[in-house]
């Protein structure tokens, strides 16, 4: 205290100084002019007079008592539970449904455990990136309710990965989808993907409640029924909105979840520790590499690898489409040694393999030297199916063959099939007036097989109720594409043709029965998915 006062005075006695040489070089100057004009000025003195402030509001220094602010220290979160709660912003929802979905979770603490464990892996980086976008951490918690954090879940609707993308949604918002990869899976770039799409529901609503219903139900969905109850002059909230059950369940979902997270006691939760620390990094790929290879390089057992990197659905990483991979944190330096010092052969045993014309399963596997059962179960081809002209195989790597594949091959490649006919000996009554023409017109055949079938010349006429033999074929099935979504056809004597954007699947009946009759389009039972936009 008595420094500070100390120093006060100094720089008072300071400003005196200053203020008096001011004074003294104007009287000096003063002193000049008037003796110039031949005035009588008198001359300074030796030592400036002191000037003193005329403020009479001024008071002299007095001691006094220092103060100090106190300093507030934020401790860093204890875990990730605690993170995640100092990041709540959304508004709570309170309703019998919440109540009711508080119950449905702490009456299974086993599926809690076995649910929030498997979050240990990804739940960091989701973090990180909803406090980087500034979103709530609330969001953290979406895939347990979507995939119970499952990156391989598939659903009914064909929805997959943690955030549960539907195929066209997964294309509209950048992730990969061929033979080689499925992005949808994959953890960054789903997340990436679900944050964005999150982002985009609520700058068009405005409220994250409508937000998440848009997410579940689609955006065109909660609009319209938005519109609605603005027409009939209602609240537009999420609690008054009509909607499928599974919607108007889906947020009470993620409110439970977030209830029991705040405060797991109440519920007589256990929560699993979960370090407030990155649990993996991302290394970068510079080879094609067998999956089993990389996880011996990084000394991680397969599962755990293949839990890390979900989208590599193959048994081969493509460096061409697959820059780079997720390994523990503790794992990756290991990996970049053991990979660089890697001296037993090849890095990848497989490799792609483009179809140059239109072949037969069996006629594939022979020319890439694997089985046809082998090549079916690893491509996923059909039954009764040929492979198409530029669709792609994974095939094995000769020991010649020192190219990686090929950027354009890894981001395009496909797999496509047309139907392998099968044809069935069939006899057909003769009408009056047909011949070997109309009748090949009929069954949409050659004249020339007609004639060939029944020994006769191709302007050959038959007789009213003559048995004409015909070949028809048994089965035909739309022609499926593997990678961009579509499912193969199943069932016995019909084929199922899906709409890539979710809509409901369309039976045809089989064409070439003996009786002629046209194809029978049948709609199915029951609703479309409810997830069909995403």
């Amino acid at each position: 205290m008595k420094f500070i006062v100390a120093t006060c005075l100094a720089g008072s006695l300071v400003l005196a100084g200053c203020a008096g040489t001011d004074n003294s070089a104007s009287s000096s100057t003063n002193a000049k002019a008037g003796a110039s004009a031949g005035g009588t000025g008198a001359r300074p003195s030796g030592s400036a007079t002191p000037v003193y402030p005329r403020d009479s509001n001024l008071s002299p220094l007095t001691s006094g008592q220092a103060r100090s602010q106190s300093v507030v220290t934020l401790a860093p979160p204890a875990d990730m539970w605690d993170r995640i709660r100092r990041g709540f912003k959304m508004p709570n929802l309170e309703s019998d449904l919440v109540r009711d979905r508080e119950q449905w979770y702490a009456s299974r603490p086993d599926y809690i455990q076995r649910m929030t464990e498997r979050s240990n892996k990804y739940i960091f980086h989701i973090v990180e990136e909803l406090e980087r976008r500034n979103m709530p951490t609330e969001l953290a918690l979406l895939p347990y309710i979507e995939s119970a954090f499952n990156p391989q879940a598939v659903s009914s609707a064909r929805a997959a990965g943690m955030w549960q993308f539907m195929p066209a949604t997964g294309t509209d918002f950048d992730l990969k989808q061929n033979i080689f990869r499925d992005d949808r899976r994959d953890v960054v770039a789903s997340t990436r993907a679900a944050l964005d799409y999150l982002q985009k529901l609520y700058g068009m609503f405005g409220d994250w409640q409508l937000a998440l219903a848009a997410y579940n139900w689609g955006e065109g969905s909660v609009g319209r029924a938005i519109a609605k109850n603005q027409r009939l002059g209602l609240p537009t909230t999420y609690s008054d909105l009509s909607m499928p059950a599974e919607t108007r369940l889906y947020v009470p979902k993620l409110q439970a979840v977030k209830n029991i997270v705040a405060n797991p006691q109440a519920f007589n939760a256990e929560l699993p520790l979960i370090a407030n620390h990155p649990y993996f990094q991302t290394v970068p790929l510079t080879r094609d590499l067998d999956v089993e290879l990389a996880a011996k390089l990084a000394d991680v057992r397969i599962e755990d690898f293949r839990a890390l990197n979900p989208a590599a659905h193959k048994p081969v990483l493509i460096a061409a489409g697959t820059s780079e991979i997720l390994l523990p944190w503790d794992n990756a330096a290991v990996f970049k040694r053991n990979f660089d010092a890697y001296t037993q052969g090849q890095y990848a045993s497989w490799t792609a393999w483009v179809v140059p014309t239109t072949m037969t399963v069996a006629d594939a596997a022979q020319r890439s030297g694997m089985s046809e059962s082998d090549l079916r179960a690893l491509n996923n081809v059909p039954p009764r199916m040929l492979i198409k002209a530029g669709s792609t195989l994974i095939v094995p790597r000769g020991a010649r063959v020192k190219e990686d594949v090929a950027a354009v091959v890894a981001d395009g490649g496909h797999l496509s099939f047309q139907p392998e006919i099968i044809t069935r000996r069939t006899t057909v009554k003769a009408g009056r007036s047909d011949n070997v023409a109309s009748i090949a017109r009929r069954y949409n055949l050659k004249p020339a097989a007609v004639a060939d079938w029944n020994d006769v010349n191709p302007n050959h006429a038959f007789k009213r109720g003559y048995s004409v033999v015909v070949y028809l074929p048994v089965r035909a099935t739309p022609a499926a594409r593997v990678g961009s979504g579509a499912a193969p056809a199943r069932g016995r004597g019909a084929a199922v043709a899906t709409s890539k954007r979710g809509g409901a699947p369309v039976k045809a009946a089989a064409r070439g029965s003996s009786s002629a009759k046209q194809a029978v389009v049948r709609q199915p039972r029951g609703g479309t998915p409810s997830k069909r936009k995403r």
